[in-house]
C-alpha cells in the first residue's frame, strides 16, 4: 500500500513571506488575492456638494443649494462641514452580488439613508465602504440617493503638523474616491484568515508547534487558493477552518474582548463635534450590532448619550431598542468619564448622581461598574464614593503609560482612605485601541502579572480617543480567535469613555469658559434670590447680609461695599452656616478681642507685618526671610533661606506637551530675583495691615503681589496677579520649613494623604510633582507649616521645602494655554501640634470660601441666624443640596465627611423645622435602618476615619 507523501520541508522566513506578499496592498495586487477583494466598479451616477461653516440638521441641510461635484475636489476649511448629494444607479449585471458605495475623502463623514444616519465613513478608522445590499436581488431597487455629510477634521481633530498640534485653521479636505464596486466577501474572509495564521506563526515563534502549523496551514492554502478562481477559496477556507476550529483547553486564559469606542468628550476637537462623533460612531456599531448578534457594545458617559437623544432621536431609539436585546449596555455610572484628582468630592458624587440617574431613567438600570480607561489620576477615596453609588467594579488602564515603574497587578482589590474595597481589573493589553490581531492577544496573557490568582482579562478593541469603534474586520479576527488551540479563549464585549482636563484645544477652553460663566451667571441669580427670601416681608431700605456658608463660627475681617463704590474695612463674626447683619457705621467701634495688625517698614526696605499670632517679615524684593509663631517664637523659614521665592523651569517633555511633567525638568530651576527698593506698604495696620510689590518674572511676564495679615488671622494670604506669556515654561513658589519630616500631609476629596518627602526608591522618585486641594501640611511633633491655597492643585514637598505650581506654558494642543491674566491666592499657616488640632482644615476651607456680603432689597434681619452646627471640628458639612428625587417638596440631603482621620461622635444641630431624618447613600436612597432620632433639635452621628455620610431631612410642611 503506497504511504501518504509527506508535507515538503519549508523555509520558515520564505514561506511566511510567501504568504505576506499573498494578502499584501502594496505588492502584486495584480495577482494575489488583497487585489481581489472589489470587483466590477462604476462611477456614482451624480455627486453635488455644498459647504457650510455650521454644523446643520439633516432635514436644513439638505434643502440647501447644492453645486455640482466630482472625485479630485478640495472642500475646507478646519472645522466647516460638507454636504455630498450621491446619486445611484447599480448595474442590472450586478444582481446576486454584495455591492458597497466605496466612499475615500478627508475628514469624518457619516451616511444619511432615508433621512436618517446609517454608518460613520472615516480612512482613519478603516470605514471607507458603505454596504449598499449583501445581495442585490431582482426586484430590488436600482437607483438610489444618499447624503454623506463630511466633517472637515480628522479623527483626532486638524493638527498642524503633528496629531498634538494646535489645529490648522486653514486646512483643506479632499474627495479622493467615491464609486460603486461589487466586494467579494469570500476574498475578505480567507484574508482575515491568512492574516491570523502570519499573526500565529509569528507570535508563537519557531519554538511552538503551533506555530508551525499556523504556517504550514496558510502555505497550502497559498498553494491551493488561485484568486481569479474563486471555485478554489472553498478548499482554502477549509484548511483554515480546520485548524481554527482544534479548541484549547480548559485551563487556557480567558480573554473578554471589550469594543471599545473611546470618544474624547471634548479634546481635539470641540464639544459640538463630539456629538456628531457619538452618532457616527454608534450608528456604525448598530450596524455591527445587526451583523453579528453576539456583539454586545458597552458605552460610558450619559453626557454623549444626552446629546444623542436629543440631536439625533432616531439614532437614539434604536440604542435604547438594542438596549433592551442586551446588546447595547451603558457602563461607567458617571454623567462624564471625570477627571479623577481636581473635581471636588462632592463634584465625583454628582458625576455618579446624575449619571446613574440617567442610565436608570432611560435604560431601567444603574451600572455596577465605574469605567475609567483614560484618566491620569485616582482619588483615595473613589473606592468609598463608588461603594456609595451602587459601584462594586472598576476599570482603568492609564497607570500603564508611566514611565518608571510598571503597577504591579492588572486584578486587584483596592482599599480606598475609609477602608472601603472596590475590584479593579487593568487590562493586560495596557490599551484600550485594540484591533484584534493575535499579538494583542498574546500580549495581553503575557502580560497578566497576576497569573494564578486571575485566569480572565478584558481586551479592549475598536478605534478610539475621537471615535470611530470596532469594525466587521475586527469582529471577524475574534470570533476565529474565540476558541483555537496555542491562544487564549469563549467571549465578546464591547465599551468607551473621556473628560476635558485643559489639555485641550483652545475651542474647548473657550467653551469650557462660556459654561463656566452661564454657572456663575445662574449661581449669583440664586444667591440674590435667597437673600431676598430671607427678607421677605420686612419693607425698607437696601441692606446688607453677611453670609456664612462653612460649617463653624468665623471671625473675619472684610472689605464691605459703601456708597459710591468704596469699601471699608470691618470686623465680623458669623455663625455656622447662617447670617449676621452688618455693624451699623454709626455704632461706636468694639473692643478688638485681639491685638491690631502692626506694619513696620524698616530703613532697608524690609517690611513686618504682626498681629500677635504670627510675625512675618519680607525682604526688599518681597521675599519672606521669616515667619514666626508669636506664643513660643518658633521660626517657620529654614535658617538662612527664604520662603515666597518664585523659581522657574523649562518645561519640555517627551511628547504629551500639555500632558506631561517630566523628571528632569527640576535641573533647569531658576530663581526670579526682584529688584530691592519694590516692596511697598499697602494698608497700615489695625483689622488689616500689607505690602505689596511687583516682580518682572522676565522680558514678557510679569506679577504684582500684596501680602496680607489680618486680626486675628493665623495665616499670612498672598494675593498674586500674574500676566503670562511664555512658551514652554514652569513657574512655581517655594517655602523652605525649619521642620524636619519623612512624610507630608495633602488634602485630597473628603480626606488627606501622606507622601514622602524623600527620593529613596523609584516610586517615591516618581512623585516629584504630585496632587492636592486645598492644603499641605510638613510637620513634626508640635510643630508644622502649611501651605493653602484657592485654586491650585499642583504640589510637592522634597526634603523641607514646601512647593506650589502656579503656571504652565505648554502650546499642544493649545498654543494659548495659560496665557494672559491670572489672579490666586495661596496662604502659609505656621501651627503648634498636628495639623488637625490647629485648625488647617478650617483655615484652608475659609481661604477659599470667604464670608459672603449680599445686598438685599428690604430691611436686612437685626440678628444673627445659624442652620448647621457641629459638634466635633472632625466633621465638616460639605454639602448643603435639595434632594434629587423632589425638587419642589422640602426634602434636603446633607453630606458630612469625618477629616481629621479619626472615630468621632458628633452632635449636628438643627434650626430647620425637621419632620424626619435618615441615611441614605450618594445617591439618595433612604438606608431602610437608617431612621435618626431628633433630640432637642440635634441628631447624633457617628463617623469612622474619613467616612462620608449622606443625611436626608425631610422638613415640616409650611403652615397655610
Amino acid at each position: 500500500m503506497a504511504m501518504a507523501a509527506a508535507p515538503a520541508l519549508k523555509h520558515w522566513r520564505t514561506t511566511l513571506e510567501r504568504v505576506e506578499k499573498f494578502v499584501s496592498p502594496l505588492y502584486f495586487t495584480d495577482c494575489n488575492l488583497r487585489g481581489r477583494l472589489f470587483g466590477a466598479s462604476c462611477p456614482v451616477a451624480a455627486l453635488s456638494s455644498f459647504l457650510t461653516p455650521e454644523r446643520l440638521p439633516y432635514q436644513e441641510a439638505v434643502q440647501q443649494d447644492f453645486r455640482p461635484a466630482q472625485v479630485g475636489d478640495s472642500f475646507g476649511p478646519t472645522w466647516w462641514t460638507c454636504w455630498f448629494r450621491v446619486e445611484l444607479t447599480i448595474p442590472e449585471a450586478w444582481v446576486g452580488q454584495e455591492v458597497h458605495l466605496c466612499w475615500e475623502s478627508d475628514g469624518e463623514g457619516l451616511v444619511w439613508r432615508d433621512g436618517e444616519p446609517v454608518q460613520g465613513l472615516t480612512k482613519e478608522g478603516e470605514k471607507t465602504s458603505y454596504v449598499l445590499t449583501d445581495r442585490l436581488g431582482e426586484g430590488d431597487p436600482r437607483s438610489l440617493t444618499l447624503y454623506v455629510e463630511v466633517a472637515c477634521n480628522g479623527l483626532l481633530g486638524a493638527g498642524k503638523g503633528s496629531m498634538i498640534a494646535a489645529p490648522d485653521p486653514e486646512k483643506m479636505f479632499r474627495l479622493s474616491r467615491a464609486e460603486l464596486a461589487v466586494f467579494h466577501r469570500d476574498v475578505h474572509n480567507l484574508l482575515v484568515d491568512l492574516e491570523l495564521l502570519l499573526g500565529i506563526a509569528k507570535g508563537l515563534g519557531k519554538d511552538s508547534q503551533r506555530s508551525f502549523q499556523a504556517l504550514y496551514t496558510a502555505n497550502q492554502m497559498v498553494n491551493v487558493c488561485d484568486p481569479a478562481q474563486p471555485e478554489t477559496f472553498p478548499a482554502a477556507q477549509a484548511l483554515a477552518s480546520r485548524f481554527f476550529c482544534q479548541r484549547g483547553g480548559e485551563s487556557q486564559h480567558t480573554i473578554h474582548a471589550i469594543g471599545h469606542c473611546h470618544i474624547d468628550t471634548a479634546w481635539l476637537w470641540p464639544f459640538k463635534e463630539t456629538v456628531r462623533k457619538c452618532a457616527r460612531s454608534w450608528v456604525t456599531t448598530l450596524q455591527l450590532m445587526e451583523q453579528n448578534p453576539e456583539f454586545i457594545f458597552a458605552c460610558s458617559q450619559a453626557q454623549q448619550l444626552e446629546w444623542v437623544k436629543s440631536h439625533y432621536p432616531g439614532l437614539y431609539s434604536r440604542l435604547q431598542e438594542f438596549a433592551s436585546r442586551g446588546q447595547f449596555v451603558p457602563v461607567g455610572g458617571t454623567w462624564v468619564e471625570m477627571d479623577g484628582n481636581l473635581p471636588s468630592g462632592e463634584a465625583m458624587v454628582r458625576q455618579f448622581l446624575q449619571g446613574q440617574n440617567f442610565f436608570l431613567q432611560e435604560f431601567g438600570k444603574m451600572c455596577s461598574e465605574f469605567w475609567l480607561p483614560d484618566t491620569f489620576g485616582y482619588s483615595a477615596q473613589l473606592p468609598q464614593i463608588m461603594r456609595g453609588c451602587g459601584i462594586r467594579c472598576f476599570l482603568t488602564q492609564k497607570l500603564s503609560w508611566n514611565l518608571v515603574n510598571s503597577f504591579p497587578h492588572h486584578t486587584f482589590f483596592w482599599e480606598g482612605l475609609d477602608g472601603s474595597h472596590v475590584l479593579v481589573h487593568f487590562p493586560p493589553g495596557d490599551s484600550y485601541g485594540m484591533q484584534g490581531s493575535v499579538e494583542e492577544v498574546l500580549k495581553t496573557v503575557a502580560n497578566n502579572r497576576d497569573k494564578g490568582r486571575a485566569n480572565h482579562s478584558a481586551f479592549l478593541f475598536g478605534f478610539g480617543d475621537g471615535g470611530g469603534g470596532p469594525t466587521q474586520t475586527m469582529l471577524d479576527r475574534l470570533k476565529r480567535l474565540s476558541n483555537t488551540d496555542g491562544l487564549p479563549r469563549l467571549l465578546l464585549l464591547n465599551q468607551f469613555h473621556d473628560v476635558v482636563t485643559g489639555s485641550c484645544i483652545q475651542m474647548v477652553a473657550e467653551d469650557a469658559m462660556h459654561h463656566y460663566e452661564d454657572i456663575r451667571s445662574c449661581g449669583n441669580t440664586l444667591l440674590s434670590n435667597a437673600a431676598t427670601a430671607l427678607c421677605a416681608g420686612d419693607p425698607g431700605p437696601e441692606g446688607l447680609l453677611i453670609v456664612n456658608t462653612l460649617p463653624w463660627k468665623r471671625t473675619e475681617v472684610m472689605a464691605l461695599p459703601k456708597p459710591g463704590g468704596a469699601h471699608s474695612l470691618a470686623l465680623v463674626t458669623v455663625p455656622s452656616m447662617g447670617y449676621a447683619p452688618v455693624p451699623a457705621p454709626t455704632s461706636p467701634q468694639p473692643l478688638l478681642p485681639q491685638q491690631p495688625v502692626s506694619v513696620v517698614q524698616e530703613t532697608d526696605g524690609s517690611v513686618t507685618l504682626d498681629n500677635g499670632i504670627i510675625r512675618v517679615r519680607l525682604d526688599p524684593t518681597g521675599r519672606l526671610t521669616s515667619l514666626v509663631l508669636v506664643a513660643s517664637g518658633r521660626e517657620a523659614i529654614a535658617e538662612g533661606a527664604v520662603g515666597n521665592q518664585f523659581v522657574l523651569f523649562d518645561d519640555v517633555p517627551l511628547y504629551w506637551d500639555a500632558w506631561d511633567v517630566m523628571d528632569y525638568h527640576l535641573e533647569t530651576r531658576k530663581p526670579v530675583l526682584g529688584q530691592p527698593g519694590t516692596l511697598a506698604v499697602g494698608i497700615e495696620g489695625g483689622l488689616r495691615g500689607s505690602a505689596w510689590f511687583l516682580l518682572q518674572i522676565s522680558p514678557n511676564s510679569r506679577l504684582s503681589q500684596e501680602v496680607v495679615l489680618d486680626i486675628g488671622c493665623p495665616y499670612v494670604r498672598f494675593h498674586t496677579e500674574v500676566h503670562w506669556h511664555e512658551a514652554h515654561k514652569f513657574l512655581k513658589v517655594e517655602f523652605p520649613a525649619h521642620v524636619r519630616s519623612s512624610q507630608a500631609t495633602y488634602e485630597i476629596q473628603f480626606g488627606h494623604l501622606q507622601r514622602p518627602t524623600h527620593y529613596n526608591t523609584s516610586w517615591d522618585w516618581a512623585r516629584f510633582e504630585v496632587w492636592a486641594h486645598r492644603w499641605m501640611d510638613l510637620s513634626e511633633h508640635g510643630f508644622g507649616l502649611a501651605l493653602l491655597n484657592d485654586c491650585k492643585y499642583g504640589a510637592s514637598v522634597r526634603g523641607s521645602i514646601l512647593s506650589l505650581s502656579l503656571l504652565r506654558a505648554p502650546k499642544a494642543p493649545d498654543a494659548t494655554a495659560d496665557m494672559g491674566r491670572h489672579e490666586f491666592t495661596y496662604a502659609l499657616m505656621p501651627h503648634k501640634g498636628s495639623f488637625q488640632d490647629a485648625g488647617v482644615i478650617q483655615a484652608a476651607y475659609s481661604l477659599s470660601f470667604p464670608l459672603l456680603a449680599l445686598p438685599v432689597p428690604g430691611r436686612a434681619p437685626t440678628t444673627s441666624w445659624s442652620a448647621f452646627s457641629l459638634s466635633s471640628p472632625a466633621v465638616v458639612l460639605e454639602t448643603v443640596k435639595q434632594a434629587e428625587s423632589s425638587p419642589q417638596s422640602r426634602s434636603l440631603v446633607l453630606r458630612l465627611y469625618e477629616a481629621h482621620g479619626s472615630h468621632a461622635d458628633c452632635w449636628l444641630h438643627l434650626s430647620l423645622p425637621v419632620q424626619e431624618a435618615i441615611l441614605c447613600d450618594l445617591l439618595e436612597r433612604p438606608d431602610p435602618a437608617g431612621h435618626l432620632p431628633l433630640w432637642d433639635n440635634r441628631l447624633k452621628l457617628t463617623f469612622s476615619p474619613f467616612q462620608v455620610l449622606s443625611l436626608l431631612l425631610m422638613l415640616q410642611p409650611l403652615p397655610h
